[in-house]
């Protein structure tokens, strides 16, 4: 079976997945990238690795050589990219597709009633709902976003990203966490993103505010940069937080995964344009007791509320207080949680297990059998929650 993967550009969140592809598949599998890595990502810490990934092809170099290949392969998974002209000869030859997706409407599904989008969703994807076009859905919104314009009926699998796992020895790293909160004689916390409005880095301001009021005794560091860099700064010497907070700047993703491993509590802010993030991912492996916005892509599908992390309303800086002090009032739960993260992740959402189950499920599909899920994780179904239920929905019980 030959699978080739198309998207704009591979980077650390997905390079995990596709060596998994490729061990399985050897020279038939394919990763197309239609651009060059956006150049803000290299500032981040983002490593251009298109010279030494044996697999990559990229479109913008090879173009006729890629368009065979798209055309030619048994599978395709598409996504990542809004120029349609890519996958349209394949689908218009009606050969097998499996697209992959981040949200439709990530700033509000109001905007299903624009007759303009609808027409565009309807020639990209509706017009497709009874043909050999599934979705893998990279976060819990994306099912119900493409239910609103009616695609993918029964054909929508859980998906997202898989950023490298670690094999971790969790009684040498909760250990770990414990020393380091030990020598600075309080609790440590961890953010890290870009600050810019929708990650909300405003937020951890806030909860750090209300824990110095409370008498905590606690250290956040902050991870990153950007637009909101001032404000946060103003907020800091506002409320006289310089001794409890510390803005680190940009890390290399490994360096990023080391502070995870040293920290107790990593919080996590971002609104419904987070479309996945897998900063999540990275947290929960690290072992990390996580404390998640139910409004994050990657949330519904990784975190089991009170179980191997703690979800808060979006948004809601009493829910993240709320949350927050649970863990730093019941340390043993800190370590229930962080241990249960892990296991979530090295047992099921991890690049191994969901390449497993892709390469399973296209072979099924091409030999013709219906569609059969995946009990859970990677692959399992998708189901339509509405935005609006879907905090009630993970912190029903």
């Amino acid at each position: 079976m030959k699978l080739t993967f198309v998207s704009n550009y591979i980077n650390h969140h997905q390079i995990p997945v596709s060596n998994e592809l490729y061990k399985k598949l050897g020279e038939d599998y394919c990763f197309i990238q239609t651009e060059p890595i956006e150049q803000e990502r290299l500032q981040m810490g983002w490593q251009d690795e298109t010279k030494e990934i044996p697999y990559l092809r990229c479109y913008y170099e090879q173009p006729e050589t890629c368009r065979q290949l798209i055309l030619d392969s048994d599978v395709v998974v598409f996504g990542g990219t809004d120029d349609e002209s890519y996958i349209q000869p394949r689908l218009k030859a009606g050969k097998l597709v499996i697209r992959y997706s981040e949200r439709l409407y990530k700033t509000g599904q109001w905007k299903a009633v624009s007759p303009r989008g609808l027409k565009k969703k309807y020639e990209d994807h509706t017009k497709y709902r009874n043909a050999q076009v599934y979705l893998l859905c990279a976060g819990g919104y994306v099912s119900s976003d493409f239910h609103i314009v009616r695609a993918y009926p029964n054909k929508m699998l859980k998906w997202g990203y898989f950023p490298k796992t670690r094999q971790i020895d969790m009684d040498k790293t909760m250990l770990l966490k414990q020393e380091v909160a030990k020598q600075k004689d309080k609790v440590t916390l961890l953010w890290a993103g870009r600050f810019i409005d929708w990650k909300h880095p405003e937020l951890p301001i806030e909860l750090a505010k209300y824990l110095k009021e409370k008498g905590y005794k606690f250290e956040l560091r902050m991870i990153g940069g950007g637009d909101m860099l001032q404000e946060i700064q103003r907020l800091l010497k506002e409320y006289r937080l310089e001794d409890y907070v510390k803005l680190v700047g940009y890390m290399t993703p490994e360096e990023v995964r080391e502070q995870m491993e040293e920290t107790q509590i990593y919080l996590f802010t971002s609104d419904y344009q987070e479309g996945w993030g897998a900063v999540l991912n990275e947290a929960m492996n690290s072992g990390c007791a996580v404390v998640a916005s139910h409004a994050i892509g990657a949330t519904p599908y990784l975190i089991q509320h009170e179980k191997n992390g703690l979800i808060f309303k979006s948004g809601d800086v009493f829910d993240l207080v709320k949350q927050t002090e649970k863990l730093l009032m019941d340390q043993g739960l800190c370590e229930k949680l962080g241990r249960a993260a892990v296991d979530t992740i090295l047992s099921q959402w991890n690049a191994e297990n969901a390449a497993n189950r892709l390469v399973d499920i296209a072979e099924k599909l091409l030999a013709g059998q219906d569609l059969i899920f995946s009990e859970k994780g990677p692959c399992s179904k998708a189901e339509i929650i509405a935005e609006r239920k879907m905090y009630r929905y993970l912190c029903k019980d």
